[in-house]
């Protein structure tokens, strides 16, 4: 009978781990054999083993190593490492006995020593080494190890073959070994000058960096920072004995240094930096060397949340990189390719050095800044842009492409010669010089817009309508037609305007052309100036629309699904400029194309699908309730892209796997690298902002797709691998609950009623609340808290005390988290070269830390105005987190928002709120005489809540307030355009003051410097609430108000004539209606002679306004 198929393998188990060593040996070829078969059935005998007789299998591989020149020697130490790395699926190291453990242990050390390995084995075996010992060491389980490394390393008698693995060992394991390891300085600086061996001195170097970026404080780190020049020089030693393959690794560790650690290197950064230049500018070497070497200064300059200003204290050295880095603009190659290209994107011609150059100026600009890169590249420029040679003229035209945004500032203060020096260059023979100065033209009109366009157009527009003439060279022409986006994209329209017959004439003919690139362009420049230019598109709508139809008709074929795209783009885009009433007939017709398309069956890649999506959300922007019956065929599959799962790879950090396929964004998240394709995020992206489009447009109308939308949407305020899908995802949760709640007001909701919109806030408030915790990008929380402070005026009473309570914990933490960057930046002022550029990115910093803190502020404020006095447990709570915000070494913008709060609690709660005032009051006080105007205002404000709800709660502040108050109004520049509205706001106080508080004042004195004031003319609603309060007042003929003997009627009927010449702005209806009547009573009720005087005061217009007013 056949054998039970365990005992058979039970059986092979004796054979393969028996006395004779051939079985085994037999086995382990296998496992290497090319043969599928063959492999696959040594794979399963060697995990039965590994499940049946794990100890002997072990120690068997460990024996094989000790005869490292074995033919089986190397599977060998790749299994053992598989049966003692935590991090492999064949992991059996715990299971071993304790005996089997510790002969393991030492058997790996006894091979690892053994003369005679080959660098294959050996490298195999110190991993193996390396990965056992992370398991191990956390808990002092191998004491072992250390001994032997620190043997291996300072013995002298240990061949250069064991110091350079040892070494190796110690750099993989520096985390665990650095802090006991004795010696340590000293053996890594003889390391580093070992005599006879380059390969200890690279290992050397490795095993530095590795020991340095573990130690956990700058103290223990700095006791390292002699070993630099030793390390530079093993550096530079490896290269000089064409050992480039060691070097470039040890260039990527200390890469990770400077930007881990960069102050470590301060001490010897000239040193440091000037190798790392020479290595740079050392023309024997491969590109890949040079480049690191690049990398390197720049990571440094980059290093500006852990060293800033560091690298422009050596503004000398920061010119020799960027000289060196110019220099590589100049690979680039004259190739036929460039001219032929049928697409925008073809970069025939450009090597891998010259894009990695272009990299590396755009971001040092951006780390160094304008003060120190614009005269750097000042020097070197003109020799540049005047020379004989094309290749040099067209390396300036891209250097100034690439520092536009980090020199921005700068350059706008020199436009002119900036500028200049471009346009020259639309002139030169070479046509790739004339492209880059065309690039050169809409890279600046995007970083230094809109100054650029204000201050330029009638030299940059010209230049640019003249290059699409040059019909010998398509590129040159539709990048002319294509700089026009860049340029109009800041644009106001009136600066446009004036150009657009000769543009929009031009851009007519290359719709003609025969190079699709030429159409595309055309398409792209026409689309952005239709939409720039707005309304004052209409002269040439009926010239454009039928070329723009025609393409989508007829651009069938694959080879031109671009332009059919782009027209799509253009026809959109054009309908929304000139409106609907123009452009409905044709909308019909392009949305038949459009559903047609939608049918039919498309290719993934089609970049058509995208188009379509925000061609669609246009359409409906600009037909609003006229799309609805097209929205069954827009949603499904827009809801399709939205949904689109990222295409997602994920790799461990440390391993080598940057693709080089352009369509792959890599991002790391702890130790793992995650690379995403590109394409489906931006798809997806665009879906997700039209959705939020759709809702926003189509309000009530929207009701049908809610549910779909919100459980697509809700999610993916979460999706932190792109911004803008996070970015739709906020801003489309209040505008899906309002279109719930209109539909409900409306009885639009297929019978649904607010049980519906609570379902729905209650399950958008809490997911927005969470995200806000989360989000990573400061500016994108500070949306979030604007959508979250939407959601709530939506949701309103629908909210529960659990929702209340999940908000102000969130807000409590938001505070939180904000204050704490604020602190780390303030303490990365102390560096020791922090200077006033640091100062200014700071200052740009924190004031994202004010915008989230205004949007806090706006949250808070619709939670009071909504509860009330319900709020006020809640406000309790926060109060601690607000007042500090009071502070004077806090921003104006967090006193103001602070300020803002409590007036709105004072306001909201009037009575409940009196217990706050003596928290508050004295800050509002002093704030009245705060430089910023809007703390002012917020403050006096506040006094005006306080003294009309605060009763004899108020009253001793009442003197104070007064003074404050007078200080603001009697300002000499109160009026200024900046402090009028503190001012309005100071003079309605005023009044409240008179109104609530009069038995504490000289009425005598204070009203009639109240009505000095009057009327108000900027603050719109308190000017409303004021002169209401003073008809009221002379409706029971206030004594104080008229004055002795009626001393004051002329300031008063001159303030009613003023208020009444002013329409609607002043005063309501109402109030309006009063003041006539009581200028009907003032006529027949005073004396003739006191009426004539008070006339003759008026302005002849004023006469004029009473007088139809009273006459009709």
């Amino acid at each position: 009978e056949p054998m039970d198929p365990q005992a058979a393998e039970g059986q092979d188990a004796a054979a393969v781990l028996g006395a004779d060593p051939a079985p085994l040996t037999a086995l382990l070829g296998d496992l290497a054999s090319p043969a599928n078969e063959a492999r696959s059935r040594a794979e399963r005998t060697f995990h039965a083993l590994r499940a049946s007789h794990p100890d002997p299998l072990a120690l068997r591989l460990a024996h094989l190593l000790l005869s490292p020149t074995h033919p089986a020697a190397p599977m060998a130490a790749v299994l053992l490492r598989r049966l003692i790395s935590p991090g492999s699926q064949a992991f059996v190291y715990p299971a071993l006995a304790p005996a089997t453990q510790s002969s393991l242990r030492a058997l790996l050390l006894s091979a690892a020593s053994s003369p005679g390995l080959s660098r294959s084995i050996s490298k195999k075996l110190s991993d193996a080494v390396a990965e056992l010992a992370t398991y191990l060491l956390p808990s002092g389980s191998w004491p072992d190890l250390l001994t032997f490394l620190y043997k291996s390393v300072a013995s002298a008698s240990s061949p250069p073959a064991l110091q350079e693995s040892a070494l190796n060992t110690l750099a993989r394991l520096a985390s665990h070994l650095a802090a006991g390891f004795p010696d340590l300085h000293a053996l890594l600086l003889a390391a580093l000058s070992h005599p006879s061996s380059t390969d200890v001195r690279v290992a050397g170097l490795n095993a530095a960096i590795s020991v340095i970026q573990s130690l956990p404080s700058a103290a223990d780190r700095d006791r390292f920072q002699d070993l630099l020049p030793a390390m530079m020089r093993a550096l530079a030693e490896s290269l000089n004995c064409g050992n480039e393959g060691s070097a470039q690794e040890a260039l990527e560790m200390m890469i990770e240094l400077a930007g881990l650690e960069p102050r470590f290197l301060r001490r010897q950064l000239p040193d440091v930096v000037a190798s790392m230049l020479q290595i740079a500018e050392a023309p024997g070497l491969e590109d890949g060397t040079r480049h690191l070497a690049v990398e390197f200064v720049v990571t440094l300059a980059e290093a500006r949340e852990r060293a800033p200003g560091m690298m422009r204290r050596l503004p000398r050295y920061v010119g020799r990189l960027f000289a060196v880095v110019m220099t590589m603009l100049l690979d680039v190659q004259d190739e036929p390719a460039w001219y032929a290209a049928v697409s925008e994107e073809e970069d025939a011609g450009e090597t891998g050095s010259f894009v990695f150059a272009q990299e590396c100026l755009d971001r040092l600009a951006i780390a160094v800044g304008g003060n120190t890169i614009l005269p750097v590249a000042a020097e070197l420029l003109p020799s540049y842009i005047g020379a004989e040679e094309w290749k040099r003229r067209h390396a300036a035209l891209m250097t100034i492409s690439q520092i536009a945004e980090g020199c921005a500032k700068v350059m706008t203060k020199n436009l002119d010669q900036v500028v200049g020096m471009v346009l020259n260059s639309f002139n030169d023979p070479h046509p790739r010089v004339r492209w880059a100065a065309i690039n050169a033209v809409g890279q600046l009109s995007t970083d230094l817009g809109p100054e650029l366009q204000n201050k330029l157009h009638h030299v940059v527009l010209p230049a640019l309508a003249s290059a699409m003439d040059d019909s010998e060279n398509p590129r040159v022409q539709a990048h002319a037609a294509s700089a026009i986006l860049n340029f109009s994209e800041n644009c106001r329209p009136e600066i446009l305007t004036p150009y657009l017959d000769v543009i929009v004439g031009k851009l007519l003919l290359l719709l003609q052309s025969g190079s699709q690139m030429v159409q595309e362009g055309a398409l792209t420049a026409l689309a952005s100036a239709a939409d720039s230019s707005q309304e004052h598109f209409q002269k040439y709508y009926d010239a454009v629309m039928p070329y723009l139809k025609a393409i989508l008709m007829n651009a069938t074929d694959k080879s031109s699904r671009m332009l059919r795209a782009k027209s799509m783009e253009c026809i959109s885009l054009v309908g929304m400029a000139v409106g609907k009433q123009k452009f409905r007939d044709d909308a019909k017709q392009v949305m038949e194309v459009l559903m047609s398309l939608q049918g039919s069956h498309m290719e993934a890649d089609d970049p058509i699908t995208s188009y379509m999506l925000q061609a669609w959300a246009r359409l409906c922007k600009c037909l609003g309730q006229e799309f609805l019956p097209y929205m069954s065929v827009v949603m499904p599959p827009l809801l399709q892209s939205a949904q689109l799962k990222p295409d997602v790879s994920i790799t461990s950090a440390g391993e080598d796997g940057e693709s080089d396929d352009d369509g792959v964004e890599t991002i790391t998240l702890g130790d793992k690298r995650i690379g995403i394709r590109t394409s489906l995020l931006e798809e997806k992206a665009t879906a997700c902002s039209m959705l939020c489009c759709y809702a926003d447009e189509l309000k009530e109308g929207f009701f049908p797709w809610i549910d779909q939308v919100a459980t697509t949407l809700v999610p993916l305020l979460k999706f932190y691998f792109h911004d803008e899908v996070r970015k739709a995802a906020v801003s489309a949760m209040p505008e899906l609950l309002r279109s719930a709640k209109l539909a409900v007001e409306k009885g639009q909701a297929q019978g649904r009623d607010n049980s519906y919109l609570k379902q729905l806030s209650d399950y958008i408030v809490p997911a927005l609340v969470e995200a806000m915790h989360k989000e990573p990008e400061t500016q994108i929380c500070a949306s979030i808290l604007e959508s979250l402070n939407e959601s709530i005026q939506m949701s309103g009473t629908l909210l529960d005390e659990g929702q209340v309570r999940y908000i102000v914990e969130g807000i409590k933490e938001v505070i939180t988290a904000s204050s704490n960057r604020r602190t780390e930046r303030t303490e990365r002022a102390n560096a020791e070269d922090f200077d006033s550029e640091e100062d200014e990115l700071l200052r740009e910093e924190n004031e994202q830390e004010d915008e989230i803190f205004d949007q806090v502020g706006d949250c808070l404020g619709t939670l009071v105005k909504t509860f009330k006095t319900y709020f006020l447990p809640f406000f309790d709570e926060l109060s601690v987190y607000l007042t500090p915000m009071l502070g004077k070494d806090k921003t104006s913008e967090e006193r103001r928002v602070t300020i803002c709060i409590f007036d709105d609690v004072a306001e909201h709660c009037r009575e409940a709120a009196v217990r706050y005032y003596d928290t508050y009051l004295p800050s509002l006080l002093e704030a009245c005489a705060s430089e910023n105007p809007d703390v002012r205002q917020a403050a006096v404000y506040g006094i005006g809540i306080c003294a009309e709800f605060g009763g004899s709660s108020f009253r001793p502040h009442t003197g104070e307030a007064l003074s404050r108050l007078y200080n603001v109004i009697k300002h000499p520049n109160a009026l200024d355009l900046d402090n009028a509205m503190a001012y309005d706001n100071s003079v309605s106080a005023l009044g409240k003051i008179c109104q609530f508080h009069r038995d504490s004042i000289d009425a005598s004195q204070v009203i009639p410097a109240w009505l000095s004031c009057l009327p108000l003319k900027n603050d719109l609603v308190e000017a409303k609430i004021v002169h209401e309060q003073m008809c009221a007042m002379l409706e029971k003929s206030d004594s104080e108000l008229l004055g002795h003997n009626n001393q004051h009627l002329p300031k008063i009927v001159s303030t009613f004539a003023e208020i009444l010449c002013a329409g609607k702005d002043l005063a309501t209806e109402q109030t309006a209606s009063k003041i006539v009547n009581l200028l009907r009573q003032l006529q027949t009720t005073l004396p003739p002679s006191v009426l004539a005087s008070t006339w003759s005061t008026l302005q002849p217009q004023q006469q004029l306004a009473l007088q139809s007013v009273l006459t009709s």
